[in-house]
């Protein structure tokens, strides 16, 4: 992208912030962040942005070779959100009367030069002192005009955007900044259809879900269970579309990434129907492409009334710009699916998957979403009031999942690295009210497809240098069912984590 190069006024007087900024305290005793944004307003004043991007800056700014891999290593996008910490100090003290102000949005690198008049937007102007009566009603019916007219196409807008039933307990809304604007992560249409319902549903994450659309063939079936394991999304497994059937999607040219989500409703000991595995059988394909054959959804998940996500990378559209996915039972059965989501796509590779221990999602300090909990069984969630320390975002640590648990995290094929995310704490759940704080003890064990990656885990003893402790395995593939089975099992007292990252290599 090549942006507009400003005028020469203009250019003198953003040097001529820039440098004032450069001569601050907060900056002079920060050379690094200093460096940084003089190579991102330099970019801006030539007006080509085209090189500022995450490799390029930590190649240039961050000295890294040209080997940088900026999904495993987030230092440019952690030094970008000191940097902005940073700006917002000096602006909130020594800078807050200048006349220019430099920010950088979040979910960019690109700075911004804006004048001080409109950083804050003027609603409406107070009345004067000395003003007749008269002129001040007319004042406060004209803003209370404005505030109905606002509050009305607000309320339109939510009536047609918003599902038609209450969103579950805790749902979130969707944060300022999307997963379509992460760094790394391209941006582009999402579709997602909860296939059977004839509602939508805006999810824990606030990703808005449809009604089913663009089927044929077919039945919208209900499940009536109350509990489906491995998600918080037990809505999005109340209805299925089952039979032979076929959706055809509108896509925009590009890469996608495709998720079905399924849960067997009918058959297993825990529902109305009887038999197991083998008692659906059905084949899935994507623009006359085979993606799924002799798939059992009951094999796959491990039991009937749980949460079975596939993930397949690199789809496109055909030429009529659709992706036509066929269901097709085997053998006289029907096929059947609960859920279809399509993400822009990375080329080749699965998108990184992050986890927070908590039921709504969060925007960390190094410019990534994480999604709330999923594809968890076992264990329970818990938050803290007394942040950690050794990390510049406690806020991101203050929950966990504890207890005797595990996470079945869906990925095609290929290698992956893991990252666990762990905080030790002094005080825990279990310190009695008033009672004298003691140490939590936390060691377990960590397996992933049943191998040994963590022996003796002792949170406490790992985290003698600050509460927080990361802990990156590499080199992991998926099991024959397209998961990353990660078990967390307690040696003494209980497992516990944080936050999970799983990043294709």
């Amino acid at each position: 992208m090549v942006t507009a190069q400003p005028e020469a006024v203009e250019l003198a007087a953003w040097r001529e912030e820039l440098t004032a900024v450069l001569d601050s305290p907060q900056f002079r005793h920060a050379p690094s962040l200093g460096q940084l944004l003089s190579y991102l307003c330099e970019k801006r004043f030539s007006g080509d942005t085209s090189q500022v991007k995450e490799y390029s800056i930590g190649v240039e700014v961050f000295h890294r070779g040209e080997d940088f891999d900026q999904e495993a290593d987030s230092i440019v996008r952690v030094g970008v959100n000191r940097l902005r910490k940073r700006l917002a100090e000096y602006y909130a003290a020594e800078g807050a009367s200048h006349r220019i102000q430099i920010t950088i949005p979040v979910g960019q690198y690109v700075p911004v030069f804006r004048a001080l008049e409109e950083s804050v937007p003027k609603l409406s102007a107070p009345p004067a002192a000395a003003a007749p009566r008269t002129v001040q009603r007319g004042l406060w019916w004209g803003s209370g005009a404005l505030a109905l007219l606002i509050l009305v196409a607000v309320a339109l807008w939510f009536g047609h955007e918003r599902p038609q039933t209450a969103p579950s307990p805790g749902a979130a809304a969707a944060p300022v900044t999307s997963a379509d604007m992460l760094v790394g992560l391209p941006p582009g249409d999402e579709v997602r259809i909860l296939a059977g319902s004839a509602r939508s549903l805006v999810d824990h994450a606030g990703k808005l879900w449809s009604a089913d659309t663009d089927f044929s063939g077919g039945t919208a079936v209900r499940n009536e269970a109350r509990r489906i394991a491995r998600t918080q999304e037990t809505a999005f497994y109340r209805t299925s579309r089952t039979g032979q059937f076929r959706y055809d999607i509108p896509l925009k040219p590009g890469v996608y990434e495709l998720r079905l989500h399924f849960a067997e409703a009918v058959y297993g000991a825990e529902n109305s129907g009887v038999g197991g595995e083998g008692s659906r059988l059905m084949t899935v394909r994507a623009n006359g492409k085979a993606l799924l054959e002799h798939f059992d959804v009951f094999a796959d998940a491990g039991g009937g009334q749980i949460a079975d996500v596939r993930v397949f990378p690199d789809l496109k559209p055909a030429a009529d710009g659709r992706l036509h996915l066929e269901f097709a039972g085997e053998a006289g059965g029907e096929a059947t699916v609960s859920a279809i989501e399509i993400l822009p796509g990375l080329p080749g590779r699965m998108r990184p998957v992050r986890l927070l221990a908590r039921q709504t999602p969060y925007y960390s300090n190094d410019s990534q979403w994480w999604s709330p909990d999923d594809y968890f069984e076992g264990g329970q969630l818990a938050t803290y009031a007394e942040p950690v320390g050794g990390t510049d975002d406690p806020e991101m640590y203050e929950t966990e999942r504890w207890g005797n648990f595990s996470y079945a995290i869906p990925a095609p094929p290929g290698r992956y690295a893991v990252v666990l995310h762990f905080a030790a704490r002094h005080r825990g759940w279990d310190q009695p009210p008033g009672g004298e704080a003691q140490p939590v003890e936390h060691v377990f064990n960590v397996f992933c497809n049943g191998r040994a990656i963590l022996i003796n885990f002792d949170l406490a003893r790992e985290a003698q240098h600050g509460d927080v402790v990361v802990r990156r395995v590499a080199g992991v593939t998926p099991n024959a069912q397209g998961k990353i089975l990660l078990s967390f099992v307690p040696v003494r007292g209980y497992a516990t984590v944080t936050g999970i990252e799983v990043v294709a290599q």
